[in-house]
């Protein structure tokens, strides 16, 4: 019976260190071309352009699947309402030929900051939290990695109005281990 448990114990520190060894962590920014599909008074706004900021971990579950969930601050909305987000996406991630990927999962993200630069839309008021799908390619060369990623809203960004967020991002990251 000893042996038994000592056995268990050293196949359960073998498969964690395994483990441990697939877990990445690092940092990554990027550029936004944001907008919403809304529009207010036969006003059509356009893109915003902004950035995204953030960390990212990589969670390898085999040598080609891993979940990536990360913490990123986003700028989004229009060129008249802007919203900036505390997203976090949380990602399936499905590796090929080494250095390929692709991505794809929720997106929850909070306001953090939000702001109407007309004064005829200043009853504007953003929701406080928004629901989105996220879907992505990338490539990594060691420690550095690059993505293309397209976010799509499923809850409405301002209250009262039928608008979803959308973005096109471009990402370059440096996994720090």
């Amino acid at each position: 019976m000893k042996k038994l448990f000592l056995l268990a114990i050293a196949v359960i520190s073998f498969s964690l260190s395994s483990q441990a060894q697939n877990v990445k962590f690092g940092f990554k920014g990027g550029l936004n071309l944001a907008d919403v599909d809304f529009e207010v008074a036969g006003v059509d706004p356009d893109s915003r352009t902004g950035y995204h900021i953030g960390a990212v971990l990589q969670l390898g579950l085999a040598d080609t699947f891993a979940i990536q969930p990360e913490l990123l601050y986003s700028t989004q909305g229009t060129d008249i309402f802007d919203v900036d987000y505390l997203n976090i996406p949380v990602l399936a991630k499905l590796k090929f030929a080494k250095i390929f990927s692709v991505e794809a999962g929720p997106q929850f993200g909070f306001v953090v900051n939000d702001g109407v630069k007309n004064a005829f839309f200043s009853t504007l008021e953003s929701e406080s939290f928004d629901i989105s799908g996220a879907v992505g390619a990338g490539v990594e060369f060691g420690p550095v990695f690059g993505q293309i990623r397209y976010n799509f809203g499923l809850t409405d960004v301002v209250d009262g109005f039928d608008g979803k967020n959308k973005a096109f991002q471009i990402s370059v990251g440096y996994y720090i281990f």
